[in-house]
């Protein structure tokens, strides 16, 4: 039997699960491209901006009674962290005009890897930045998003960067694509 995979617009009641899944996709997805201590850094850096869920711009896939992935986009300025992470976000606007919609938060549980669940909500968020206005998109990748952002089209808009906690590097590079 094939898995059926279900996407939707993410809940506010689906944030704790949300959590779950972001929280093992950092721990066990990362420690393939950064040490231990990057991984754990990670954890200061990323996470889910709830204002996604607000905003209804957040998606999720579901397998049977399971969230497999998640991601989304957003119509403001900040490029990246979450609720709890360090990064300062800012919640203006982005003129679709002028500027690009961002991809956010794109989480994958471990147990669903390489079963197409990234590509799908990437399709997802292109289409409702679309939708939206934006001829633009562009993200803030971790060393395990590269590849698949890279196969979905995205390439670097500057060059590798790196956040810092307590003296930790954690590597990250923009990238950006027209839609």
């Amino acid at each position: 039997m094939t898995d059926q995979f279900i996407d939707r617009v993410a809940r506010l009641g689906d944030l704790e699960t949300l959590r779950q899944v972001m929280n093992r996709s950092i721990a066990q997805l990362q420690s393939e491209f950064l040490t231990p201590e990057q991984v754990a850094a990670s954890h200061e850096v990323m996470g889910l901006d709830s204002q996604l869920l607000r905003d209804g711009t957040y998606f999720l896939v579901e397998c049977g009674d399971r969230v497999a992935g998640c991601g989304g986009w957003s119509f403001r300025e900040t490029l990246y962290g979450g609720d709890e992470s360090i990064v300062t976000r800012e919640p203006s606007i982005v003129d679709p005009a002028i500027g690009a919609a961002k991809i956010r938060a794109m989480y994958t549980d471990p147990d669903f890897t390489r079963r197409g669940i990234g590509g799908r909500i990437i399709k997802l968020c292109e289409e409702a930045a679309r939708t939206a206005g934006y001829r633009q998109v562009e993200l803030m990748a971790t060393a395990a998003g590269v590849p698949l952002y890279e196969s979905c089209g995205y390439t670097p808009k500057a060059t590798l960067q790196f956040a810092q906690v307590d003296g930790v590097q954690v590597p990250l590079l923009q990238m950006g694509k027209a839609l």
